[in-house]
């Protein structure tokens, strides 16, 4: 049994070694169901749309070993990869029982969609390829708009005197306070020492001393409002252009991506086609869906009679913006664009395997399990490693809530109480029905749970302890990137106290009183706050090299739900 060579097989595989290993995979295999090289690190899976049978794809060590092999060939070869995607590679089963490899990328690459090797886009595209042009250019030029309209100088000009405004009037105010105090005890002096007409002219003095203030104040406002007012008023005109921008970006996209999915057609292992239209009819199929990888390679293996073995996608290239995608890393089905699809594109294969006959263990393989902290039959608190995400994300599908639904009885009734970062470790509490979430969620909004994190700063911090409270903002342009904006924030409040100096480094415990997106990340990068980055957070700047992000929820305490006892759990810091 050999790799069969031809325009669409990896010759990038290197054949002795490979060669055996997928000899080995294929003759594991039986009439009954297929058995990995190892256990799967990652399951493809949907539920057929005809029977309702859970079907499933594996992600195996030998698949993502080809994978990688795929990676060193894209760091060698000549195509520009400073704009990152996602890249994909099938194993599958000729009918002559041969194994090929396919290999596929989302999108373009390099402004193709087609190119020799690779697997081709889903057949539709060249139906709509004028229309597409024609309106992804008026789009470009709604984007550059944007962008001109979001840089405005204005903008800058304005949170610079903003801030400025927002320090004098502090200063003016703390004077005039003292001054208010200084006036106060003149005049308890006054009434001890003077009476009459003198008495009198004196507590004038003082009183038109407390006038002339009050006059300097309003000037001051009056001032602020004069400078301020006319670089507001040209950012709302450019926030309300932006939104005219949105709406019309919004619809042309819909009208180009309904063409789009009508036009596009897939086929399952049943032999069954179907357009991405009939497919999801809901109205709101995200755009670009149909041209990730692993519909790709499905749907190219359904329609050549080439029976799937195991699947990996990985990410390679430039980071995306909010580092939830990192080169050489392996992900899931997307949520929003590939899962919807799965259970269709695998109608027509054997299960890969029984999830209610099978063991926990065989479930979810050990590395895929975390530690569960506390448990009883309204709530459970896990252990949230660093480099998972707390909850299903737009592009990875695996999460501590994913996992949980899908080993528990009770699974859909899971949800998340609030949420960490993924880079971010510790504790993370989940309710298993509606009413522990809605009274938890209810302590959450009240402020009357008590967390605790423990991080440690690429620097050193001036103060032993102390409160930072500053605006926070998400920049739409670079979601979920936040930042300090005095005009559009939300308060944000954070205590904090050093722990120990570790070198060049200090340890610090955070007590976030309120909960903002990435409020503790910022409150130590921004300048305004501590002025240090956490150790290993690339996306605040910090440059210093770590393994993970160095923040971890170390400490919760909250009151139970249904017994109004006070849960106080810790963990140990893994840094």
């Amino acid at each position: 049994m050999v790799l069969e060579q031809n325009t669409l097989l990896c010759t990038w595989i290197k054949p002795g070694l490979y060669g055996i290993l997928i000899m080995i995979f294929l003759k594991s295999l039986n009439c009954n169901s297929v058995v990995s090289d190892s256990s799967p690190s990652y399951w493809y899976e949907g539920r057929c749309p005809q029977s309702g049978d859970l079907l499933r794809l594996p992600r195996t060590a030998l698949v993502e070993a080809i994978a990688r092999d795929l990676m060193q060939q894209l760091a060698t070869d000549e195509v520009d990869h400073r704009e990152g995607k996602m890249y994909g590679v099938l194993l599958v089963e000729l009918p002559t029982g041969e194994a090929q490899v396919l290999k596929a990328f989302s999108g373009l690459l390099n402004g193709c969609s087609v190119i020799e090797g690779w697997v081709p886009p889903i057949p539709g595209r060249d139906e709509v390829a004028l229309e597409e042009a024609h309106t992804l250019a008026e789009l470009d030029a709604i984007k550059q708009e944007m962008i001109t309209l979001q840089q405005l100088t204005e903008r800058q000009q304005y949170e610079t005197l903003f801030y400025e405004f927002q320090q004098q009037l502090q200063q003016m105010s703390d004077r005039h306070g003292n001054d208010k105090q200084q006036r106060q005890k003149k005049r308890q002096i006054l009434y001890q020492n003077l009476t009459g007409e003198t008495l009198n002219i004196a507590l004038e003095q003082l009183d038109e001393e407390s006038r002339q203030q009050g006059i300097e104040r309003r000037k001051f406002k009056a001032k602020q409002n004069a400078v301020l007012q006319p670089l507001q008023q040209l950012i709302a005109e450019a926030d309300t252009r932006i939104q005219e921008l949105k709406q019309q970006r919004k619809a042309l996209s819909r009208q180009l991506q309904a063409q789009m999915h009508a036009a596009y057609s897939l086929m399952n292992f049943l032999g069954q086609s179907i357009s991405l239209q009939q497919l999801m009819p809901s109205g709101s199929i995200p755009t670009g869906t149909g041209d990730c990888c692993a519909p790709k390679l499905l749907h190219y293996a359904a329609t050549h009679k080439l029976k799937p073995l195991a699947m990996a996608e990985f990410w390679w290239g430039k980071s995306s913006i909010n580092q939830d995608k990192v080169q050489g890393e392996f992900y899931g089905a997307c949520a929003e664009r590939c899962q919807p699809l799965m259970g269709f594109l695998l109608s027509g294969l054997k299960n890969f395997s029984d999830r209610e006959n099978t063991s926990l263990s065989q479930q979810m393989p050990e590395t895929h399990l975390f530690p569960v902290i506390y448990e009883d039959e309204w709530l459970i608190a896990v252990n949230k490693p660093p480099g998972l995400l707390s909850v299903p994300g737009r592009y990875q599908q695996d999460s501590v809530l994913s996992r949980l639904r899908y080993l528990l009885p009770e699974g859909r009734e899971i949800m998340t109480v609030h949420r960490l970062d993924q880079e971010t470790s510790g504790i993370l509490l989940l309710a298993r029905n509606h009413q522990t979430h809605r009274q938890l969620s209810r302590q959450f909004q009240q402020r009357q749970i008590h967390k605790v994190y423990e991080a440690i700063l690429a620097g050193a911090v001036t103060g032993d302890q102390g409160v930072i409270e500053l605006p926070l903002w998400g920049d739409p342009r670079h979601r979920p990137y936040q930042q300090v904006n005095w005009q559009h924030g939300k308060a944000s409040l954070t205590k904090y106290r050093v722990l120990a100096k570790e070198g060049d480094d200090t340890r610090i415990e955070f007590i976030p009183l309120t909960g903002r997106t990435h409020q503790l990340r910022v409150h130590a990068a921004d300048k305004q706050g501590l002025g240090v980055t956490i150790l290993g957070d690339k996306l605040y700047g910090c440059s210093a090299v770590a393994s993970r992000l160095h923040l971890h929820a170390r400490e919760i305490c909250f009151e139970h739900p249904l017994s109004g006892q006070m849960i106080h759990l810790f963990t140990k810091t893994p840094f």
